[in-house]
């Protein structure tokens, strides 16, 4: 498989976890890199820590759910990185604990804003401006890989009620990729949806699981995935010829039964 070199990538949700291994992965593959968080300090010091030339790694701060983010961060990719976004990573989310019984329901809409509707969006924006451009090749779209890479979850498809109601976004999420790959797969664009179990990051935190309920999985189960093991998967997907399309990847530890 070829490097990433020559690619322009742009990866939300980049401050910590999987979007933050997503983007160094991307990096050390060749890539130009212009990623997107909330917390603008901690996303210009991941940005130095990863480029400390700051010339290929471009922190663009802002709410991944936002219009006008999303427009910011593929007029970066243009004007700090010269050309189209090539590879777009649709990772900004949350999770939540709990079913659609006994969820927090003052969360839900935030949930679904970011999980849903942002993901929507920049599947949108970034998927037609890559059609756009293989388009324009004509016939040599062939020698130009361009990928949305959205980043699911295994409760998604499989239902779990410690999740369900997040379950219900990834359900919500997995739906909209088939139907973009499947509009934009003739146009050369590859849309693929990465399906992870379990992973220690910072997301069971801000979901709210209790530290006991996630250490007992982890000892029942583990060793769990990493935010590296999935970057690398996501660095596989990209490096295909662009002829060759995995379009939907489940990605567990090996031990992990359910779900």
């Amino acid at each position: 498989m070829s490097t990433l070199q020559g690619r322009i990538a742009v990866v939300t949700g980049a401050s910590a976890g999987i979007g933050l291994a997503t983007a160094e992965h991307l990096f050390k593959l060749g890539a130009g890199v212009v990623i997107n968080a909330r917390r603008a300090d901690k996303l210009a010091a991941v940005a130095r820590q990863i480029d400390p030339s700051g010339k290929r790694v471009i922190p663009v701060a802002g709410d991944a759910g936002s219009s006008e983010a999303i427009a910011a961060m593929l007029a970066a990719a243009r004007t700090s990185l010269g050309g189209v976004a090539d590879l777009v990573v649709v990772n900004a989310g949350r999770g939540l604990k709990g079913s659609v019984t006994d969820s927090d329901q003052s969360q839900w809409e935030e949930m679904i804003r970011t999980n849903v509707l942002g993901a929507a969006k920049l599947m949108r924006e970034a998927g037609l401006g890559m059609a756009a451009a293989a388009t324009a090749q004509g016939g040599a779209w062939v020698s130009s890989p361009r990928d949305l890479v959205v980043i699911g979850s295994v409760v998604g498809r499989h239902v779990s009620p410690f999740s369900s109601m997040y379950g219900g976004t990834k359900f919500a999420v997995s739906g909209m990729v088939e139907g973009v790959r499947r509009e934009l797969g003739p146009k050369g664009v590859r849309v693929t949806l990465v399906e992870p179990g379990f992973v220690t990051s910072e997301f069971q935190g801000v979901a709210g699981y209790d530290p006991a309920w996630y250490q007992g999985v982890v000892d029942r189960i583990g060793p769990v995935l990493m935010p590296e093991d999935v970057a690398r998967v996501i660095g596989v997907v990209a490096q295909q010829p662009a002829h060759v399309h995995l379009s939907n990847v489940l990605v567990r530890p090996t031990r992990q039964d359910y779900p």
